[in-house]
């Protein structure tokens, strides 16, 4: 080979390097492009299915279009084209219905991996590859006269958090899906002795918000073996968009799981109840082959100063997003469960670590829907942020949050005891020092903690509750932190915790199973543990079945007096007055006058936490007894009393008026 063959060869290899695309860097990922237009990542027609996806430090992005949502080889591969502000898109000509596809970006000449996109809203079985269908074909019938229930103000909640399969999964409940999204749209299922299960249940309890633990689609569940033991909470995200295939009849059919969602929905709303999904926007199952990361790597995930990622979730990572376009696509996510699925709240699971400035933009956004749509969060992170606690949306900040409400843990833990310690009590058990905290929570926060404390924004915003998923139920934190206590005994203590909860200014929160007596054998964190831990067990509403009535009566009565919640701070101040007790482990008040046209007058309330009955001096006069010795009844009462003093039996509540 002679020199000038050796020259001309060299100058062909560079002209060859020179035309190949780069991938594109940028100095900070403040100087990625922000897409401005329509953000949908499938548009499928007849005639023609357009892609699209954002991924602005890409050289070379392809889509792949498959026959099945598993396995196979791809029947075509087609290059996209760049376009505006980091968008690739393409069009594929024919009616490509019931077909699958995948992405695939290359950058710095490296092939990041299929991915469904992330904007996938149907996929195929274990959501690896999405799904070309049309979205109104997966309505069920009468979807468009779909309403949501009537719900004037957001101080009106009070809700009732369930994971599905918990829920529906026992036997004994009588229903034909156990396990299913369908299994709530049976609604006159039943125990062998009669008593309501599933939706008749929530039906009967008079609840207004279902929240639903994660029903988005996730990893932890191989939905191609059903028949293997499989359980798992849900919160770890993989598509953020679609339904979860292991509650479907069908999950390799992707409009099945679409379809069953959205009857659960409709037959929640026609049984008058609105549906709160968790949502778990702050962390992806994993980094490395995550959607995010395959698409724009770094951009969508917060690092901390030695440049390994953040860990604010204690889940390996957490999400940024006070970065443009991941604000974007939460804002845009929850819109678009709540027009396309007419879902009527979202919970943030540790919204801690998302910044307050999107959580105001979601807000605004779902205000423009509903300004009904309720949203809460906890106000907390798992392990520290990284980044400043001031921006963040902690329950520190909730102010900076109108309209968002918050978990609030100091009237969980002045109730039944401090988080990470089971076998410490509080109030419920007649340990003394927690009134105050107690009172704060009657409040719904709007009286300071301490002497030191400033009171806090509306009571809108605060969460009242004293169990939920994480942790122990009540039932099991009662009989841990009060070995050998009677079945008796237990049912005292649920029932006075109750009358806190129902009686707060705040919104109350109810864990499902808790109004009778529900048990996850002392399991702290069951979230792959299997229904024998975690199942409903619906017998047990029988058994309890004067727990489930006391609930059932106190949310009626909170339903039916509006004292019970103002929903204005000024108006708590000026109406909600506590009743000095000389007693430790008593904490008693009064709603002064007929606040909000209250049909009751001066309503007393007392929560009697001690083994021993309590007298309590109120107002001289003649009073009506609707709660006493853990009965209620809104009908024909319980009695009246009459004179200056009120005694309450031990461990019990006690609510008059006149």
């Amino acid at each position: 080979m002679n020199i000038k063959t050796i020259l001309l060869m060299g100058m062909l290899t560079t002209m060859i390097f020179a035309c190949q695309p780069h991938s594109v860097s940028y100095a900070s990922y403040d100087e990625y492009p922000v897409y401005e237009g329509k953000w949908e990542e499938m548009t499928y027609t007849p005639l023609h299915t357009s892609f699209a996806l954002w991924a602005p430090t890409a050289q070379q992005v392809k889509v792949l279009v498959y026959e099945t949502g598993q396995g196979g080889s791809a029947k075509r591969m087609v290059d996209m084209e760049p376009a505006e502000d980091g968008m690739w898109r393409t069009s594929v000509e024919g009616d490509l219905k019931g077909c699958f596809y995948t992405f695939n970006v290359r950058i710095n000449d490296v092939w990041q991996g299929d991915t469904p996109g992330l904007w996938a809203k149907a996929v195929g079985v274990n959501g690896n590859r999405a799904a070309i269908i049309d979205m109104k074909e997966t309505d069920p019938t009468d979807w468009e006269n779909d309403r949501r229930p009537t719900a004037k103000s957001l101080q009106d909640a009070i809700i009732y958090e369930m994971h599905l399969r918990d829920f529906t999964t026992d036997s004994t409940g009588g229903m034909k899906y156990r396990g299913k999204y369908l299994a709530l749209t049976e609604d006159t299922t039943h125990t062998w002795m009669g008593e309501h299960t599933g939706l008749a249940h929530l039906k009967e309890l008079g609840v207004t918000h279902v929240q639903l633990m994660p029903v988005f689609d996730f990893a932890s569940i191989d939905e191609s073996h059903p028949e293997r033991t499989q359980y798992n909470w849900g919160y770890d995200p993989k598509n953020y968009n679609v339904p979860e295939g292991s509650y479907a009849t069908d999950p390799y059919n992707p409009q099945v799981r679409i379809r069953e969602f959205k009857q659960m929905i409709q037959a929640l709303h026609n049984a008058g109840i609105r549906v709160i999904m968790d949502v778990v926007y702050n962390h992806t199952f994993t980094v490395q082959g995550s959607v995010f990361e395959r698409t724009v790597p770094g951009y969508f995930y917060r690092k901390d100063a030695k440049g390994n990622f953040a860990n604010g979730s204690g889940c390996g990572n957490e999400t940024a997003s006070e970065r443009a376009m991941m604000r974007r696509f939460i804002v845009e996510s929850v819109c678009y469960w709540a027009k396309e699925y007419h879902i009527d709240g979202f919970r943030f699971d540790l919204m801690g670590l998302h910044d307050a400035e999107t959580m105001r933009a979601v807000r605004h956004a779902l205000d423009r829907i509903d300004p009904a749509i309720f949203i809460c969060g906890e106000g907390w992170a798992a392990s520290v942020p990284s980044l400043s606690p001031d921006l963040l949306a902690m329950k520190e900040n909730v102010n900076k949050m109108p309209g968002i409400a918050v978990f609030r843990d100091e009237f969980r833990d002045s109730l039944r005891g401090p988080f990470g310690n089971d076998k410490k009590g509080a109030f419920l058990i007649g340990r003394p020092n927690h009134e105050q905290g107690v009172r704060f929570g009657i409040s719904g926060g709007t009286c300071p903690l301490t002497p030191n404390d400033s009171c806090t924004g509306s009571p809108q915003q605060f969460i009242s509750y004293v169990s939920c998923h994480d942790d122990l139920c009540l039932t099991d934190r009662l009989k841990a932190t009060l070995p050998g206590a009677s079945v008796q005994e237990l049912g005292s203590l649920q029932k006075l915790a109750a009358t806190a909860l129902l009686t707060s200014q705040g919104v109350p929160f109810l864990f499902a199973g808790d109004e009778f007596l529900r048990t996850r054998q002392g399991k702290p964190n069951p979230y792959n543990l299997p229904d024998e831990v975690n199942a409903i067990r619906w017998n047990d509403k029988a058994l309890h079945r004067d727990v489930f009535d006391y609930y059932r009566g106190l949310i009626a009565m909170r339903k039916g007096h509006p004292a019970f919640r103002m929903g204005d701070a000024a108006l708590i101040r000026e109406h909600l007055e506590f009743i000095p007790v000389p007693a430790s482990s008593v904490v008693a008040f009064r709603l002064k006058g007929n606040p909000c046209g209250d049909a009751w007058l001066n309503t007393i309330v007392v929560l009697n936490a001690r083994t021993e009955a309590v007298k309590v001096n109120i107002p001289e006069g003649k009073y009506w007894v609707v709660c006493q010795n853990g009965k209620v009844d809104l009908v024909l009462g319980l009695g009246t009393i009459t004179g200056n003093q009120l005694q309450v039996a031990p461990r019990s509540a006690t609510i008059i008026h006149q």
